[in-house]
């Protein structure tokens, strides 16, 4: 049985712990690796290495940092089957997705490549007489990750490209899921010339991440996943006063006016609903048909879903793969269950889906559920998985209410010929990011991405902008260089501009 290491002073690296947990290949059900979880007491000996590390790299020129991020956008690129394949056989999703989820955290690499334009701070002169000011932003010291399953490279390429790229030592807390990608990553970073204590990758459950949230050389902590745990996550960190920014759950709606392109839009409500089996925390997982749009919807939507091709992930053919975990599997056909139960129709049903040649899989296929309300389970609850649940509206304004009603507001869109509606409903709207004819609006890495609500804890977005404040510190500096000849001009009261 193969067993993963953590990664710790630029190497691979087994401490002390000898707790393991497993690592499945969710396409054929059997146990693939074990991966070592880390102690407290290992979290604490990676974390000093972090910190003297942390010495030598936020005096590191930014030309030398580009240089190195530069070789590891390359690395990465260039090792990019490898990942892809690492990701599908741990978390099931198929090459196609593995590969595009790569390259959405590539884009983040280039935007960190762009740190010396990002870091310019600000110059004024003369503000008084003889007085100067000026501000530059500063790292933090050692920053950490906590990161999910369903992304196990996009989500900690979020993080770290621009973490490192300011200047801090990063340390990675992926799933023990799918731990592999970020090892490779990491290796990637030691060929591209990251010096030692930079990256660091410790694997765990809950007592690594305690660990994490209440070490006192961890300055800041970034975490995606379910909104439970992102709440305590911020609320213990931020009690041991670090920067906290955590991304929590989502539901997220699309709304179907009866002026949409009815094709289109199921098509891609189809491919946002199932596609990564639905893991994806940007997954539409409800859809609210207007007025008169529902029945017509529902019929494409049924057609297009049974259509789908379910299989392992390795295999070309296959369009949907299997879900994380026997857990992740049962969850979800609870709750399609309990769906039904509550007085929803289920048009279009994955369980007991069975994948020939597959069998122990963990599969569940694609699952339309009809007449839901905002009262169900299926709808309260984030299902995480290939589920659509169907509601009806009689307007837009109606539409609108459902979303801002519900306790989450991390992504919506709106299918629409018509721009009044599309501005109606991007002004109304109350989440973090909006799609207009694009059901996953995940923004491009020069913009920040997280949402509202219970879909947030901290201030924070991730990536773009808000990235390099979240992981630097601004200082203001106001000088004067007099002439030795001049009088002091020093006084007792509140000192203003001459």
């Amino acid at each position: 049985m193969r067993t993963i290491e953590h990664w710790i002073g630029g190497r691979p690296s087994n401490p002390g712990s000898s707790r393991t947990s497993p690592v499945w290949n969710p396409a054929t059900g059997a146990q693939q690796a074990e991966v070592l979880l880390a102690s407290a007491a290992d979290v604490n000996d990676a974390v000093a290495l972090a910190r003297t590390a942390f010495d030598g790299w936020s005096q590191t020129s930014l030309s030398a940092r580009t240089k190195i991020l530069f070789r590891f956008h390359h690395l990465v690129e260039t090792n990019m089957d490898r990942l892809a394949a690492a990701i599908t056989d741990e978390h099931g999703k198929v090459l196609s997705d593995a590969h595009g989820e790569v390259q959405r955290g590539l884009e983040v690499v280039e935007f960190a490549c762009g740190i010396p334009q990002l870091l310019k701070g600000d110059y004024s002169d003369q503000v008084s007489s003889g007085v100067d000011v000026f501000s530059f932003r500063e790292p933090l010291g050692v920053v950490a990750g906590i990161t999910p399953f369903n992304f196990p490279a996009m989500v900690p390429m979020w993080m770290f490209p621009v973490a490192i790229a300011c200047g801090n030592t990063f340390v990675l807390k992926p799933s023990e899921r799918d731990p592999s990608a970020s090892l490779l990553l990491a290796e990637l970073w030691a060929e591209a010339g990251l010096p030692e204590g930079v990256f660091t990758v410790v694997h765990g459950d809950k007592e690594a991440v305690d660990a994490i949230l209440d070490h006192p050389d961890i300055a800041a902590v970034s975490f995606v996943g379910s909104t439970p745990i992102a709440r305590y996550i911020h609320h213990r960190a931020s009690d041991n006063g670090k920067r906290v920014q955590a991304l929590g759950g989502a539901k997220n709606h699309a709304i179907i006016l009866p002026d949409a392109d009815l094709d289109f839009a199921s098509d891609h409500l189809v491919a946002a609903a199932f596609g990564s089996a639905g893991e994806r925390c940007m997954a539409i997982s409800a859809a609210v048909a207007v007025g008169r749009s529902g029945d017509a919807l529902v019929e494409a939507v049924n057609a297009k879903a049974r259509a789908i091709v379910v299989g392992s992930g390795r295999d070309a053919a296959s369009e949907m793969g299997p879900v994380v975990s026997p857990v992740a599997r049962d969850r979800i056909i609870s709750l399609i269950d309990a769906g039904e139960r509550q007085g929803g129709q289920v048009t279009v049903d994955g369980r007991g889906l069975v994948v020939p040649d597959h069998e122990d899989g963990f599969f569940v296929g694609p699952t339309v559920i009809d007449g839901v309300t905002p009262q169900m389970d299926c709808y309260t609850e984030e299902i995480f998985g290939p589920v659509l649940s169907v509601l009806r509206s009689d307007d837009i304004d109606e539409a609108i209410a459902l979303i801002n009603a519900n306790p989450y507001g991390n992504g919506t869109a709106i299918f629409t010929s018509s721009g009044e509606a599309a501005r109606r409903f991007q002004r109304g709207v109350k989440v973090g990011m909006i799609g207009i004819n694009v059901p996953v609006p995940v923004p491009m890495a020069y913009y920040s991405f997280g949402g509202w609500k219970d879909s947030l804890f901290g201030d924070k977005h991730v990536h773009g902008p808000e990235g390099v404040s979240f992981y630097t510190r601004a200082k203001v500096v106001t000088s004067r260089w007099p002439q030795p000849s001049e009088a002091s001009l020093a006084a007792f009261q509140f000192p203003t501009a001459r």
